[in-house]
């Protein structure tokens, strides 16, 4: 694939012995033992909140230098424009519509019915294949033991199950009424103490430690951070006057930019476990976010945010590092979005899953450069405002709150030039291919909550 080199922000000569390296011959099962996989998601990250995609605020040193050593994707998406239906495709490889849980924009205080057991995820798959599998932080697709992450394919998990928690009592109803509502070791809530975003590295290395060595391992580390409750790691005195987590007069870009900084650091951390246990060369790392920013993230050049199908809303970065496989310090355009990390990082086990069996797509020979970029047609709605996008290469179709409207996402990525009249064969073209895909997707039930953050139509 055509990859250019990154112009990074901070000092080359950090990066010259990294950038200049040769790239080593791809992975082959019998010669290579399987990777290690390392998928690191935060929630709720605006696309241009790392210092490598433009942020303002220069709080990201180890994620920015983890792209100087991989492949940044600036084509990335997520598939939801909320956090739980985008879980949903990350965990099956499928559009979230395929299966009642992903319909809920996000899943709301009565869960509805869990994935089938039967079902093929993420983490079964690579269980499957020898794996040994854990889920550190925010899982919101359902309550332990019933369907937590162990009943769904992880050997371990230690985190929270609901779509938020205080960074510092780690429950969503603070007065600690309801039961089951803060942190889980396996299926069993826990007490702890200690701010949520070092405990799940915490947790994390200890989880590294342990398997290396033995077993290859496959990580799901899901900070929830930067998502409200906006508490930075020395705002506890801030946290102990909360009554509750959704308080919209809290947080500022000063506490966004240190809640950003502290998970960075953590990212760090576990980088620096992976090299100090000489794994660092054979561990796939993946960064992404869960969709597009909220409040004090930003977004540029995108317009809109979370809870929209504006490309703020579900357009967010995508780094991979894989030494010797990917090569260091490149940019590529391919489209990808969460429902292609399944089928792409278990064929770097050498057992690829069965073509057709998952609607993602296995990509990585883009990724490691036997292949060029290939166009994607990919789809989305959300139930407010009834929005629908279609992107299908540079074009895009939009359509919320009764208007509709064509963008060429190459020419003009702000999305405010409209182009149906210009081009309204293209305009047909996709509004058809959405229907007809939309007639295959799960209908959403009947006063079904989907939650629009804000209105940011051209």
């Amino acid at each position: 694939m055509k990859k250019h080199k990154v112009k990074w922000r901070i000092l080359k000569s950090i990066f010259a012995g990294v950038l200049l390296s040769p790239v080593a011959m791809a992975f082959s099962a019998e010669n290579s033992q399987a990777p290690n996989v390392l998928f690191i998601m935060v929630d709720d990250m605006g696309y241009a909140d790392l210092g490598v995609t433009g942020s303002r605020n220069p709080s990201t040193y180890y994620l920015d230098r983890l792209a100087s050593e991989g492949v940044l994707l600036t084509n990335g998406y997520a598939n939801a424009a909320i956090c739980s239906p985008t879980r949903t495709a990350l965990l099956t490889g499928n559009y979230q519509y395929r299966v009642p849980l992903g319909l809920p924009e996000p899943i709301g205080p009565v869960p509805p019915e869990g994935l089938s057991y039967d079902q093929p995820t993420l983490a079964s798959v690579f269980r499957d294949r020898g794996y040994t599998t854990a889920l550190l932080g925010k899982w919101h697709l359902g309550e332990p033991p019933e369907h937590g992450p162990l009943q769904h394919g992880y050997d371990y998990f230690f985190g929270f199950a609901k779509g938020a928690a205080d960074y510092f009592r780690h429950r969503v109803t603070l007065d600690k009424k309801e039961k089951n509502d803060g942190l889980y070791r396996g299926n069993k809530p826990i007490e702890s103490e200690g701010y949520l975003t070092d405990l799940f590295t915490d947790e994390t290395i200890r989880f590294i430690e342990k398997s290396a060595g033995k077993k290859p391992f496959m990580i799901s580390l899901h900070f929830n951070a930067p998502h409200w409750p906006w508490e930075g790691p020395y705002d506890e005195s801030v946290a102990e006057g909360l009554l509750n987590i959704f308080h919209r007069d809290g947080g500022s870009l000063k506490t966004y930019a240190e809640m950003m900084t502290r998970m960075d650091a953590n990212v760090g951390r576990v980088l620096a476990k992976l090299k100090e246990l000489g794994i660092e060369d054979n561990t796939i790392v993946v960064f992404t976010s869960d969709n597009g920013g909220e409040k004090y993230s930003d977004t540029w050049p995108y317009t809109g945010y979370k809870g929209e199908l504006l490309e703020g809303g579900i357009h967010v970065p995508i780094i991979v590092r894989w030494p010797g496989h990917v090569e260091a310090g490149t940019l590529s355009k391919q489209v990808m979005t969460s429902m292609d990390f399944l089928p792409t990082l278990v064929a770097a086990t050498g057992k690829p899953v069965d073509d057709g069996k998952f609607d993602g797509e296995n990509l990585l020979d883009v990724l490691t450069g036997k292949a060029t970029p290939r166009e994607r047609t990919l789809f989305w709605r959300f139930k407010d405002g009834e929005q629908a996008a279609v992107r299908q290469g540079d074009w895009k179709y939009f359509k919320a709150d009764g208007k509709e409207w064509l963008f060429n996402l190459e020419e003009n990525p702000h999305e405010r030039a409209q182009l149906k009249e210009k081009y309204p064969e293209k305009f047909s073209e996709l509004r058809t291919l959405w229907n007809n895909w939309n007639k295959d997707m799960l209908p959403y039930p009947d006063n079904m909550f989907s939650h629009r953050v804000k209105d940011s139509l051209p």
